[in-house]
């Protein structure tokens, strides 16, 4: 298509992690979009021939609809990187930093961004006694999706029972109480900007169940604020983003306890390839600013580069 710098799209979606499900919704939703904007598009479901998959198919530009690990955090991005072919959302270091819930805040340490602070133990550790004094939480380090995620109730006797396919090392997290909000910054280099706040509401936990399953949740956006509370979640989304070195797309994720006013805003994690699916946070908040889901896709696909 005229003015283009790419036109045939290979849309890496499903995968070998914890996330397949979502992650081949996503391709899908993705998929169908980028073609009906014009685009010819490839869908890859990557193994370990990821590389000959991809020589095979010889596209001008990889979008990335992969989530969790091997395709969010820096692995599928090397492999792009090798095989320089141009590819959607952020390269290997921001990809590895921010699915690595440790280092991400690390990095928002440094840029002055608030957020609760946390432990990494052994899982037999985090099941044999309280690591820290409820509430608490326990999940993965290198997890998205809310994936296996433990709830430890203020008052509670016992440490979790964590299921076996919990990894050997675990964060323990302290609680952080409050509203559920989110908001999404998207744009090149140089041209990013901070979209709506969304607020989530759910019936109990927002767990898997509640992020991809119809009915699951209800999104209100934009969120019903305070003018400087809002603003602050676009700032901290964007100062986030920068922070992290994420490109073309990321959806920071807050609680806000409004009791304490400003002070309650933490950030809880930057998402480098948030979801795309039906009932997605991203796509929904892109609409309300006026962005089609089409033109959403093709404008990470327009950005598509090797060394992000």
């Amino acid at each position: 298509m005229s003015g283009r710098a790419f036109q045939n799209i290979a849309v890496l979606m499903g995968g070998p992690s914890s996330e397949r499900e979502v992650s081949l919704s996503t391709g899908r939703g993705c998929a169908d979009a980028l073609r009906g904007v014009g685009y010819d598009v490839v869908e890859i479901d990557p193994d370990r021939n990821v590389a000959g998959q991809l020589r095979d198919a010889a596209p001008d530009a990889v979008f990335n609809a992969l989530h969790g690990r091997w395709g969010e955090d820096g692995c599928v991005q090397g492999v792009l990187e090798w095989l320089r072919i141009p590819y959607t959302h952020s390269g290997v270091l921001a990809s590895a930093t921010a699915l690595d819930k440790t280092r991400t805040k690390d990095v928002y340490r440094a840029a002055g961004l608030p957020f609760v602070e946390s432990r990494i133990v052994t899982r037999d550790a985090a099941q044999a006694a309280h690591v820290m004094a409820p509430p608490y939480v326990v999940k993965p380090n290198n997890e998205g999706s809310s994936v296996g995620i433990y709830i430890v109730a203020e008052g509670a006797n016992a440490p979790p029972v964590l299921a076996s396919t919990m990894p050997e090392h675990v964060m323990v997290e302290t609680f952080a109480p409050g509203r559920e909000l989110t908001c999404t910054v998207v744009g090149a280099p140089g041209q990013e900007r901070a979209l709506t706040v969304t607020e989530i509401l759910t019936d109990g936990w927002y767990d898997y169940q509640a992020k991809y399953a119809e009915g699951g949740s209800r999104h209100v956006l934009p969120a019903e604020l305070p003018d400087d509370v809002f603003a602050a979640c676009q700032d901290y989304a964007l100062r986030a983003h920068l922070a992290l070195g994420c490109r073309s797309l990321s959806r920071t994720d807050f609680r806000w306890d409004e009791a304490r006013g400003l002070g309650g805003l933490i950030l809880l994690e930057t998402n480098t390839q948030p979801g795309m699916t039906p009932t997605s946070l991203t796509p929904e908040q892109a609409a309300h600013g006026g962005m089609s889901f089409g033109q959403l896709c093709g404008l990470l696909v327009e950005d598509a580069s090797c060394d992000r």
